[in-house]
């Protein structure tokens, strides 16, 4: 997704999380799962909440409620997951529930930037009846710090911990 092309349509899977509205760019999601255990990850950073294991492979499980300063909680069984691609990882989102697919609407989406500067980590806004709903950009998650320091954590041996 090109930060330019917003006034092109978008596909948007929106999310919940305590009853507000965010959305991804359906683009970089490739399923929802259930919830599942999570193994902490030592040394990752704090919007890492550890990893899991999906069909052999182990992904880095970010938490949204911490990205965005909401308040924290215990993964729940309701809880479920979004595997999505950010920059060049596959990643798990915890969301309480995804919402569903919002087509893309007459009204463009309006760019972060026209918003107030400083919000890199969205695309822009939208609206869903009524709701404005963010559309997070997974590229910019993690700050190139913390993308370096999962990197390492993903190294170590969770057995070293």
């Amino acid at each position: 997704m090109v930060r330019a092309g917003l006034a092109d349509p978008m596909w948007l899977l929106v999310l919940r999380l305590d009853h507000r509205r965010y959305a991804l760019p359906l683009s970089v999601v490739e399923r929802v799962i259930r919830a599942v255990d999570v193994t902490p990850l030592p040394r990752a950073p704090l919007t890492v909440r550890g990893a899991i294991n999906v069909h052999g492979h182990v992904l880095p499980v970010l938490s949204l409620r911490r990205r965005f300063g909401l308040p924290d909680r215990e993964v729940m069984p309701t809880d479920v997951f979004v595997l999505a691609r950010a920059a060049h990882r596959r990643v798990a989102l915890i969301v309480d529930e995804p919402e569903g697919v919002l087509e893309p609407q007459e009204d463009p989406i309006t760019a972060s930037a026209q918003i107030t500067h400083g919000l890199t980590q969205f695309f822009g806004v939208t609206t869903l009846d009524d709701d404005l709903v963010l559309i997070h950009d997974l590229a910019a998650f993690l700050s190139l710090d913390d993308s370096r320091r999962l990197d390492e954590a993903m190294r170590v041996p969770f057995a070293e911990s």
